[in-house]
């Protein structure tokens, strides 16, 4: 018998991954764990998962133990047949809920995304039935980077209705090509955000292009219609990609309007500008303080004067 170590770099979730191959080695008698630093001597071998290429590898861990794997190092990079089939070991995390994909891949080729390359056009995968064994949760995250996309959507949305199940779509929807029957399967489930504890779904304004934002309108105006509030609707707002200051602070300030939640992912996390853009949105400031007041400080300077009397 063996001892494995799990190393989680950037999961903000449970790693799928990882507990499919926490379950391959309990299952062949190994004992699993994630990484505790103060036994790294005692393991036969440390698994390592990096999904986002600015994430630091540990320095904790012995290179020569490591086996290590993820987007954020190797595209190629899957897991064997073997392992990818098993469920995953939830004890791991001491996850209570269930996660997995319905399918793999995406209908678009985003130069921003590693998706396309990764996964490939989009095929189906799992089933609902296959990924909920936890039966004691009615919670399901899915991983689907294109769920619309997926030729058996209309079934997996049948499934999540017939077993009145909660789910997060959390990698978010295609609004901008989503059609009216989508909208209406979409509006007919409990669907939640990552938690599970508030009812809202995610979709991306990412890039500016010709005719974008009339594909937004036109999506937003299918998807209210069919009864899903704005205010039950979060957009990721990508900017640093193919966007200057004025198309990003136009999109942020758009949605606000619009009465859906917004939040800004920097596609240079190093950049000051895009890092500031993020805290000053994410954090909610924006609703106290201007953006160009937030940027050039002015919101300090102010505020340090105020205390001086």
């Amino acid at each position: 018998m063996g001892r494995i170590g799990i190393v989680d770099v950037d999961s903000k979730i449970p790693n799928l991954a990882l507990m499919k191959l926490s379950r391959y080695h309990k299952e062949r008698g190994d004992k699993v764990e994630l990484f505790f630093p103060l036994a790294a001597h005692t393991y036969n071998k440390v698994y390592v998962s990096k999904i986002f290429k600015y994430s630091e590898m540990p320095h904790y861990v012995d290179p020569t133990q490591m086996e290590v794997g993820g987007t954020g190092v190797d595209l190629k990079v899957s897991l064997p047949p073997e392992v990818e089939r098993l469920q995953p070991d939830y004890s791991l995390y001491r996850y209570p809920h269930n996660i997995g994909f319905t399918m793999r891949g995406c209908r678009f080729r985003c130069k921003f995304c590693v998706v396309p390359e990764k996964e490939g056009q989009p095929v189906e995968n799992n089933s609902i039935e296959d990924i909920w064994i936890q039966k004691g949760s009615d919670f399901v995250v899915l991983l689907d980077n294109d769920f619309f996309g997926n030729p058996a959507w209309a079934d997996r949305i049948t499934e999540i209705q017939k077993r009145d199940l909660k789910v997060s779509f959390s990698q978010g929807l295609n609004i901008r090509i989503i059609t009216d029957e989508q909208a209406k399967a979409l509006a007919s489930v409990q669907f939640r955000n990552l938690s599970g504890k508030k009812k809202q779904v995610h979709f991306a304004w990412d890039q500016w292009g010709k005719g974008t934002e009339k594909l937004i309108d036109e999506g937003f105006e299918r998807v209210t219609l069919a009864g899903v509030k704005p205010y039950q609707m979060a957009f990721f707002v990508l900017v640093g990609w193919n966007t200057n200051e004025e198309q990003d602070l136009y999109r942020i300030n758009k949605l606000h309007g619009m009465g859906c939640d917004v939040f800004v992912m920097p596609y240079n996390r190093s950049d000051p500008y895009q890092k500031a853009l993020s805290r000053w949105n994410n954090r909610h400031i924006w609703r106290s303080v201007n953006w160009r007041d937030y940027r050039y400080g002015g919101w300090r300077r102010q505020s340090n004067s105020e205390k001086r009397f």
